[in-house]
C-alpha cells in the first residue's frame, strides 16, 4: 500500500463520499470499473493532481478499490503528492499501460472511460478490450461533478471573494496613462498575496475598442481618458475557479455607454430571474436575448448584440457543464454553479460584459458576488 497523504483544504471525507456515489452509479449501470486519466476528474475523486503527457497516469476505480496506474519512474513522485490511499500499479517504458488496465479489470469486466482521456489512450484500450466492454464514463462522472457540494461551493465562494476584492483594487488604481500589462501584473500579484493557488489563472484587461473583442486584443494598450475599461480575471483555490468580469468608465457622461450598460445589466438580471429549479438551461440564454431584442439588438448572434452563449458552468474547470446556451435542455438542479455573462458587443466601438456567477440552492438561485450597480461602479 502507498502512504496516505493529507489533502489540502478538501477533506478526505469529501473524496470518499464522491467515490461512494460513483460506485453506486457504476453498480446501477453494471460497470466494473471507471478509468480516470490525468484530468480534473482524477483530482475530483482522489485529490491527485497530474498534468497530461504522452504517458497514461490515472486511477482505476472499482467496486471495492482504487488503483493508481503509474509509469514506473513516476511512482516516487506520486507517493509524495496529496491523494487518498490506494494501491499503485506501475507499468514500465516498454510495457503497455492499456494492457495493465485490462489485467486489472479482468477478462470480462466492463470499463467506463473518463470523457477527458486523450484519444491515444482510447486507441490503446481498443486494442485490449472488445468494443462492447468499453463505454463512455462521461455521464457517470459529469452527473456527479455538475452538482456541487456545500464544501465545493464554499471554496468557489472564497475564490470569488478574493477576485472581487482585487477588482475593487484595480478600480482604485486605474488612471489615464496606465498600461494594460501593468494591470495584468498587478492582478496576478494580488491573487498570489491573497493565497490563490498560482496567482491569476487568466487576466484580460482591455481599453476602448478592444473591449468589443470578447477575449481581448493582442499587444499592450495604454488607457486614455474617456475610454471604456473591461477587466476579466480569476484564480483557483484548491483547484476551484473564480471568474468575474466588470466593464465601466472612470467618469460619467458617455450616454451611449451608459445606455448600453443598462441593457447589459438588464439582460444579466433576466438570466438570474429565469434561473428556476427545473428550468432548462436554454431558457436562461433566451431570457437574455429577449432583453436585447426589445432594444433592437441581435437577434441570435448578430451584432450589435450577444455573440456567444450567456454562461457556462464552473468548478474544477473554468468551463464545464451546465452550459447556458440555446439547445441545452439540461434542467437546473440544486448545486449547479454557472456564469451569467450575456456580453453586449458594439463592433468597432466598445463591448460590455458583466459577469457574476450563480449557484442553485433548494430555494432557487443565489449570487456568488453582488452585481455591479452602475456604469462607473464595480459592485
Amino acid at each position: 500500500m502507498d502512504l496516505m497523504h493529507p489533502v489540502a483544504r478538501t477533506a478526505e471525507t469529501e473524496y470518499r463520499s464522491r467515490l461512494d456515489r460513483l460506485r453506486e452509479r457504476m453498480d446501477h449501470a453494471g460497470i466494473n470499473g471507471v478509468l480516470l486519466g490525468s484530468t480534473e476528474s482524477l483530482r475530483y475523486f482522489t485529490g491527485l493532481v497530474w498534468h497530461q503527457s504522452e504517458r497514461l497516469l490515472g486511477a482505476l476505480v472499482t467496486g471495492d478499490a482504487i488503483t493508481y496506474v503509474v509509469p514506473g519512474f513516476e511512482r516516487s513522485r506520486v507517493e509524495t503528492l496529496p491523494h487518498i490511499a490506494g494501491e499503485i500499479a506501475v507499468w514500465q517504458e516498454e510495457e503497455s499501460a492499456a494492457g495493465l488496465v485490462a489485467r486489472l479489470i479482468g477478462a470480462d469486466g466492463k470499463l467506463a472511460l473518463d470523457d477527458a482521456l486523450p484519444l491515444f489512450v482510447y486507441h490503446a484500450l481498443m486494442r485490449e478490450f472488445d468494443a462492447e466492454r468499453l463505454m463512455d464514463g462521461g455521464p457517470l462522472i459529469r452527473g456527479l461533478r455538475v452538482r456541487k457540494s456545500p464544501a465545493e461551493i464554499a471554496l468557489i465562494q472564497h475564490a470569488m471573494d478574493i477576485t472581487m476584492d482585487i477588482h475593487r483594487k484595480v478600480f482604485s488604481m486605474l488612471a489615464p496613462g496606465v498600461a494594460a500589462s501593468e494591470v495584468v501584473k498587478f492582478i496576478d500579484q494580488q491573487h498570489r498575496l491573497a493565497g490563490a493557488d498560482d496567482g491569476s489563472t487568466f487576466a484580460i484587461v482591455s481599453f476602448g475598442t478592444a473591449t468589443s473583442l470578447p477575449h481581448g486584443a493582442d499587444g499592450d494598450q495604454i488607457l486614455a481618458a474617456g475610454q471604456v475599461i473591461l477587466v476579466d480575471t480569476g484564480c483557483r483555490l484548491d483547484g476551484y475557479h473564480s471568474d468575474i468580469t466588470r466593464t465601466y468608465m472612470l467618469d460619467e457622461g458617455d450616454k451611449a455607454f451608459a445606455e448600453g450598460w443598462a441593457i447589459e445589466r438588464a439582460a444579466q438580471q433576466a438570466v438570474f430571474d429565469a434561473a428556476a429549479l427545473g428550468a432548462p438551461c436554454e431558457d436562461l440564454d433566451r431570457a437574455a436575448r429577449d432583453v436585447l431584442s426589445r432594444h433592437g439588438l441581435g437577434p441570435d448572434y448578430r451584432l450589435p448584440g450577444l455573440p456567444h452563449r450567456a454562461g457556462h458552468g464552473l468548478g474544477l474547470e473554468i468551463h464545464e457543464a451546465p452550459y447556458i446556451v440555446r439547445g441545452n435542455t439540461m434542467s437546473l438542479e440544486a448545486g449547479m454553479c454557472f456564469s451569467n455573462e450575456p456580453m453586449l458587443v458594439f463592433p468597432g466601438d466598445f463591448g460590455i460584459r458583466l459577469e457574476d456567477h450563480i449557484y442553485m440552492t433548494d430555494d432557487g438561485p443565489r449570487w456568488f458576488t453582488t452585481p455591479a450597480k452602475g456604469p462607473t461602479e464595480i459592485n
